[in-house]
């Protein structure tokens, strides 16, 4: 109540554990600020505790290339949309395959490879008009008004995760308010909302939301022939009974469609160069939490489930592709940390986790010749399969003398459904405290990921598939110029392994695909309709360099990423080639100044080499021996943002202007071929410079 509204720092301290400052904590009128402080324990007893603060917080379980972003960070982003997903695009390591998508490319590999972690519950994919196989889409469901913070490993993460290649993106929910009720209203760039919290009984609170999106007047508006609309749902409840046992019961859901105009032949053309999804999908997980001395435990009790229904038609309106399916998996994992040692030098975590996976449906893709020249004959009428995963971990971290720290682990994954059904994935990592300021760490490991499910179920004959895998290596350093500021190197190498390649089309691995919607743009090869053997393998390697400044007592905040990496895969037919995905260099840099408690102004920049394609012949084919031979031009994009706050005596204003793609550069980072001209284009889908205002109203 003694604390006027404003944005302020919070320094959190306890003898034994690093002291810690926490930027962006904003104060509103009429509502509680609560603020999370987790402190890493530095065992006194080998070594010295750090009384000089920072602003940046370890992950744990993450000792290289792993990054957090508050709210607050992630909501001013410019160019963003206030999206979770997209704010991390900046960030070393991640590529965008196409501008206006979050269909992230991390170190190379495909946006199938990452994995996404809402409260404890894993999820799929956490975007609007989703890729099926893959974790990609337009736009994340995830409100971000719920999200205490992120945090996002781009490749050494720990025995916990696993089912992925490339990245973890930890997702951290807040609790709704204990003191009453409350709620906001929002409209953004790309839609209007609700939200709503408040107490449940006495030891409860709860979270509710419902948004939905705009879009189809802009796109509208741009003269689009297609409009998409989307509904999303989001409810928390959490109950802690007593300091020791909490319950958290999490849902989210979406709903997409998608509308053609047919008014006229350019309409029917250009959409019969888009596959349409519709899309229904939602998730939930109960989470029970049990803290213990020298501990805490955790159950947690999730389904996911997504439903297909896409068509693509031709410029007469007769299907070309029809896909209606559905996914689902429901699961129980038990995960436990526990400190052996009074101290904290030893840590212990395992677990186990359970689930059962069914998907059907049908798919029909009739004599379908590929501009390669490839004839693709799928019909699957009513298929239906049941399968089972499992998982268990066990994972020891050491702190030792002179600023060491050792964490060694494995995981073993079942899917009973391939060929390989049990893998081994061993994992070690160890950090060096040279100094306070610096530190230097390395990582190495297997990973593994089961093929998506759309690729058994459109040929019986992928049920030979094995466990793609993926063997990391990383070294890097991090210093500390100031508490507030810190510079970062690193570099990587990934070597693939039994990563599925078509047995048809001798050329294709499906490391090279999942980014945008698919279908004839990419002649279907995301769905892994041929027959495919576990026979690609491929490598990818690189540096990073990162430097960051927090906001502070000095008011300017900032970041810059710079990526230099290359990506290579081996189909059937042994040639090594670059990855679809091989992009040299990528540019970041984000960052803004506070002029006070109501004013703020921030940019964001970002370059990268253009994405390797296959030139196209005077008829519009392609050869083989060309394959990812070119390269697209290479996109590049200035946003602007300014913030204006209003703070009254029980409700708060946030009103923010956001202007996109300054340069009105309309090119979307790929090439085309044009049936009525004849011609090859680029494809400048891309909406030029989009100014957005966005409002919302807090109580």
């Amino acid at each position: 109540p003694n604390v006027s509204a404003g944005t302020y720092q919070v320094r959190g301290s306890l003898v034994g554990y690093r002291s810690t400052i926490l930027s962006d904590i904003n104060v509103e009128p009429g509502k509680p600020s609560e603020v999370v402080v987790a402190l890493d324990q530095v065992p006194i007893g080998i070594g010295t505790v750090e009384v000089t603060a920072s602003y940046f917080q370890k992950t744990p379980d993450a000792v290289v290339s792993a990054q957090r972003l508050s709210y607050e960070e992630i909501r001013r982003s410019p160019g963003g949309f206030e999206d979770v997903v997209r704010a991390i695009s900046v960030l070393p390591g991640v590529a965008q395959a196409e501008p206006g998508r979050n269909d992230l490319v991390v170190r190379g590999g495909a946006p199938s490879e990452n994995l996404y972690v809402v409260d404890n519950v894993e999820i799929p994919n956490i975007n609007h008009f989703g890729t099926q196989g893959a974790a990609g889409g337009p736009l994340s469901y995830i409100n971000l008004d719920f999200v205490r913070e992120t945090a996002f490993t781009t490749g050494g993460f720990g025995a916990r995760y696993g089912d992925r290649l490339s990245s973890v993106l930890n997702i951290d929910l807040r609790d709704g308010r204990t003191d009453g009720p409350g709620g906001k209203a929002t409209i953004s760039a790309t839609q209007f909302g609700l939200n709503l919290e408040g107490p449940v009984a006495e030891s409860g609170s709860f979270l509710l939301s419902a948004r939905r999106s705009y879009l189809d007047l802009i796109f509208r508006a741009a003269g689009f022939s297609f409009v998409p609309e989307y509904w999303d749902f989001f409810g928390k409840t959490t109950f802690k009974f007593d300091p020791s046992n909490s319950l958290t019961v999490l849902g989210v859901g979406a709903i997409d469609d998608v509308s053609f105009f047919n008014e006229d032949a350019q309409d029917r053309y250009d959409n019969s160069r888009v596959l349409g999804t519709a899309q229904n999908q939602y998730a939930f997980g109960a989470t029970w939490k049990r803290l213990f001395g020298g501990g805490f435990a955790t159950v947690t009790l999730g389904r996911s489930y997504a439903a297909y229904d896409g068509v693509q038609n031709d410029s007469l309106l007769r299907p070309i592709f029809t896909n209606r399916s559905k996914e689902a998996e429901t699961g129980l994992r038990a995960d436990a940390v526990v400190k052996l040692t009074k101290d904290g030098a030893t840590e212990l975590s395992g677990g186990l986790s359970a689930k059962r996976v069914r998907f059907d449906g049908s798919l029909a893709l009739p004599d379908y010749v590929t501009s390669f020249g490839d004839t693709l004959n799928v019909s699957v009428s009513d298929y239906s399969s049941i399968g089972y995963k499992g998982s268990s971990y066990l994972q020891i971290s050491q702190h030792l003398p002179a600023g060491f720290q050792v964490t060694a682990g494995g995981r073993l994954d079942y899917f009973n459904l391939i060929q390989n059904k049990l893998i081994f994935s061993p994992r070690f990592s160890v950090s060096w405290e040279l100094s306070p300021l610096t530190t230097i760490s390395a990582s190495v490991g297997r990973y593994a990921q089961s093929p998506s499910y759309v690729w058994l179920a459109s040929n019986e004959l992928n049920r030979s598939l094995q466990q793609a895998r993926a063997d990391q290596f990383i070294l890097g350093i991090e210093q500390l110029l100031r508490a507030d500021f810190k510079i970062r190197v690193e570099g990587f190498y990934k070597k693939y392994g039994d990563y599925a390649a078509s047995v048809d089309r001798q050329y294709l691995v499906l490391a090279n695909t999942g980014a945008g919607f698919g279908g004839t743009d990419d002649n279907f090869a995301s769905y892994g309709l041929d027959q495919l053997v576990s026979g690609g393998y491929g490598r990818a390697f690189g540096v990073e360099f990162l430097a960051q400044k927090k906001l502070s007592e000095i008011p300017l905040y900032g970041l810059l990423s710079i990526t230099w990496s290359r990506t290579r895969f081996t189909a059937l037919d042994g040639i090594e080639r670059p990855g679809s995905f091989d992009q040299p260099f990528i540019v970041n840099l984000t960052g803004g100044y506070r002029f006070d408690d109501r004013w703020e102004a921030s940019m964001k920049f970002r370059y990268a080499t253009g994405r390797p394609y296959t030139p196209f012949n005077p008829d519009g084919t392609q050869n083989v021996s060309e394959y990812n031979s070119m390269r697209t031009e290479s996109p590049h994009a200035l946003d602007l943002r300014v913030d204006r706050r209003w703070f009254f005596q029980t409700w708060g204003l946030i009103v923010y202007l956001d202007v996109q793609n300054v340069f009105n550069n309309k090119y979307s980072g790929s090439v085309r071929w044009n049936a009525q001209t004849q011609l090859v284009e680029t494809d400048e889908s891309a909406i030029g410079i989009l100014p957005t205002i966005g409002v919302t109203a807090e109580f």
